[in-house]
């Protein structure tokens, strides 16, 4: 089932960006050039995202990000 917008509400922005960088398959270092932010604030990032998703790895977090239409 794919997520309504206020389902969307626990993640950021931000957050919503990072992972679909994550889901086209880059890595912390080139998710960060891509962004202009640095490689400890996209691995917050990503560790708020697996938080939120209730995923334990990022390869879980871009399945669930797919499947349910979030990014």
């Amino acid at each position: 089932m794919p997520y309504s917008e206020p389902d969307r509400l626990p993640l950021s922005p931000r957050e919503l960006e990072v992972l679909g960088l994550l889901v086209d398959g880059l890595s912390n270092k080139q998710i960060a050039a891509r962004l202009f932010i640095s490689p400890i604030t996209v691995k917050t990032h990503i560790k708020h995202i697996l938080e939120k998703l209730d995923v334990s790895d990022r390869t879980e977090a871009a399945v669930k990000a797919v499947r349910t239409n979030l990014v």
